[in-house]
């Protein structure tokens, strides 16, 4: 009872406002949402949608005494994007009707993601919507990719990992023949199918290296740096899986090519990937140190400081 005491006494008005929308917009949305949780179980592609809010859900109370430093109310943007919503929200309900469950999902929870930004914007001001934005647009990776916008990936992740199979075989002295994403072996053929194009994997480290970026990164360069590098690292580690079961399959037991290592192996390959972009992360970080301690080094020797160029009475007519 004490605990429970302690948290109502942190409850202000604006959480009163955002538990009751949050309790009614789950009652409005719950087809779409138990649609959701369906595909999410049912498609290993879309594994991670469920993360998602729980994600951005922990960085908000990771960091609720800066976000929440200043609350308000904000019901004019508010209204505007609710307006947004209700549109694409009826849109998908009729113009997008004839699309397959997977693909009207898109546009649906495109809607219930911006009803809900709208009601923290509504609930707790400008302000807090600002300091917790990345939090906020975070919950646009719960929309499920489209069909059309995923197969494109996934070929290019499939031929993506047969360019470089094919370079790793080469670079091993393995005799192999390539067309497409086919490769001949002494004594067996093997395909890059859609299965091996390592999508899960590629989405699930897409989304670590954009909170990773998130958390230790400062930079916009450097971040998106960081994040681009995540691409080239998934199709590397896809080809040396690729190329480790196969040269175990052709040379030391056949039965490498189905066996757990091929149906779970995903796990210790990723290490290649963690054993990449852990360095890289690392790298940028002390780049980012350097150049801000160069920066001080610089004010603390008597250069020029860009702040010190306007007076006072300049500082004060802009604003």
């Amino acid at each position: 009872m004490y605990f429970v005491h302690r948290i109502w006494r942190r409850f202000t008005a604006n959480d009163l406002w955002f538990v009751l929308f949050s309790v009614l917009s789950s009652v409005l949305f719950w087809r779409p949402l138990g649609a959701l949780v369906g595909l999410s179980l049912r498609d290993a592609r879309y594994s991670h949608v469920l993360l998602i809010p729980l994600i951005s859900a922990s960085l908000i109370h990771l960091q609720h005494r800066r976000i929440f430093a200043n609350r308000g109310y904000c019901f004019s943007k508010a209204v505007s994007l609710w307006v947004l919503a209700i549109a694409l929200f009826y849109l998908a309900q009729t113009r997008f009707s004839a699309l397959n469950v997977n693909d009207r999902l898109s546009p649906i929870v495109l809607a219930i993601v911006l009803a809900w930004i709208a009601g923290f914007l509504l609930c707790y001001g400008e302000r807090a919507f600002l300091a917790a934005l990345f939090p906020l647009l975070f919950l646009l990776l719960m929309i499920p990719i489209p069909t059309v916008a995923l197969d494109t990936i996934v070929l290019i992740l499939q031929q993506g990992s047969a360019i470089m199979t094919y370079a790793l075989f080469r670079l091993l002295g393995v005799p192999v023949l390539w067309h497409h994403l086919k490769f001949l072996l002494p004594g067996v053929e093997i395909e890059i199918a859609e299965e091996c194009s390592g999508i899960r994997s590629s989405l699930s480290l897409f989304i670590t290296s954009i909170l990773a970026s998130y958390v230790f990164l400062r930079s916009n360069w450097s971040k998106t740096l960081f994040i681009l590098v995540t691409v080239p690292v998934v199709i590397l580690k896809n080809a040396v899986r690729i190329v480790t079961i196969s040269c175990l399959g052709v040379y030391i037991d056949p039965g490498f090519l189905q066996g757990r290592l091929h149906r779970y192996g995903g796990i210790p390959f990723s290490l290649l990937s963690m054993a990449i972009l852990v360095p890289l992360l690392l790298k940028l970080q002390r780049s980012e140190s350097w150049r801000s301690d160069g920066e001080k080094s610089i004010q603390a020797k008597g250069e020029i400081d860009p702040n010190v160029l306007f007076s006072n009475e300049t500082k004060s007519a802009c604003l």
